[in-house]
């Protein structure tokens, strides 16, 4: 029988949200029809063993180092051979009948190549599952908080979408990591996650790289999963901070020449810069919140310092402790 659906997860030190994740998909996979593909990345928890006690079924790739997390799904990817492929994190539980109006939705629309469910957190809200792709104007709007503060704004609230409720099928410009189905046709086009990426802006550049190769990528609220976040971020949420400007700055260079990026940099310190101002200021004065300011300053600073060269705490691929939940 041919594979109709591959659901890849990449897991570290998650053994328990990986089995809930697993389980939540057993009644809605059709036996012989797909398969399930786990990456572990060199988990100390004990993930191997209990995947392989608890689902024999279950293709288990053990890797001997951290991949994170683009290396990780690629490798998952190389063994899947299904019609469609989910890269769904092991934080996640997939909701009843999500997989299948996935499909179904994929069925109906050929030039569909990438689609992303709602995203329900852990306290029953929606969550923020799109985005835009980074300009300089909308760089510079989160960067001063404006799309915080004038939050329906679809001129100031622009990169995080925060103008859109995520309550109608829309095209996107992105779609956040936690929850993907591609088609195996726009993925033989598209390409594998770059590897380049290991933690963060990988949805970005992948879902630019789906529109340029002419597929659509689109938001699907008929389909929800309850992404229960932390990972990683709550483990070093400095280090994760910290990595995720070097992404961000990673993306940057591929796509922008010498002269944006440089202005995409000065635009980024000068943020940290006010915002480590604001905290401080915040720890000063507002004593009910001094654990909270002085936890957010100190990410602050560490980013001005690893932009500015100074700092001994250097995000890369060598940071083998994190990926790949990134939430």
């Amino acid at each position: 029988m041919n594979i109709e659906v591959s659901v890849i997860i990449v897991s570290w030190n998650s053994r328990q949200m990986l089995l809930d994740c697993i389980n939540s998909l057993r009644g809605q996979l059709m036996a012989g029809a797909s398969e399930i593909i786990v990456v572990d990345n060199a988990s100390s928890d004990g993930t191997a063993d209990a995947v392989r006690q608890s689902f024999p079924d279950v293709k288990l790739i053990e890797s001997a180092t951290n991949l994170g997390f683009a290396r990780g799904n690629n490798a998952g990817l190389e063994l899947s051979r299904g019609k469609y492929v989910c890269l769904i994190n092991p934080d996640v539980v997939v909701g009843e009948e999500c997989i299948p109006r996935m499909l179904n939705h994929l069925e109906l629309y050929p030039d569909v190549g990438m689609l992303g469910p709602r995203i329900i957190g852990r306290d029953g809200e929606t969550q923020r599952s799109c985005m835009r792709t980074p300009t300089l104007w909308n760089q510079l709007c989160r960067s001063l908080g404006l799309d915080s503060l004038i939050k329906h704004s679809r001129l100031f609230g622009g990169y995080l979408m925060t103008d859109f409720r995520h309550d109608e099928m829309r095209d996107v410009d992105v779609i956040n990591g936690c929850f993907w189905v591609v088609r195996r046709n726009a993925l033989a086009n598209v390409g594998n996650l770059d590897p380049r990426f290991w933690m963060y802006s990988d949805d970005v550049d992948w879902c630019r790289r789906f529109h340029l190769a002419g597929w659509r990528v689109v938001f699907f609220p008929g389909a929800e999963a309850v992404h229960f976040g932390g990972g990683s971020s709550q483990l070093a949420p400095m280090l994760c901070y910290v990595e995720m400007q070097r992404a961000n700055l990673q993306y940057w260079r591929k796509y922008h020449g010498f002269a944006s990026y440089c202005c995409y940099w000065a635009m980024v310190y000068i943020a940290h810069v006010i915002r480590s101002a604001a905290c401080t200021f915040r720890y000063v004065f507002k004593g009910s919140d001094r654990d909270h300011s002085l936890a957010k300053m100190k990410r602050h600073v560490a980013c001005l310092r690893w932009l500015a060269g100074r700092d001994s705490v250097r995000p890369s691929p060598a940071s083998q402790s994190l990926a790949p939940l990134k939430g």
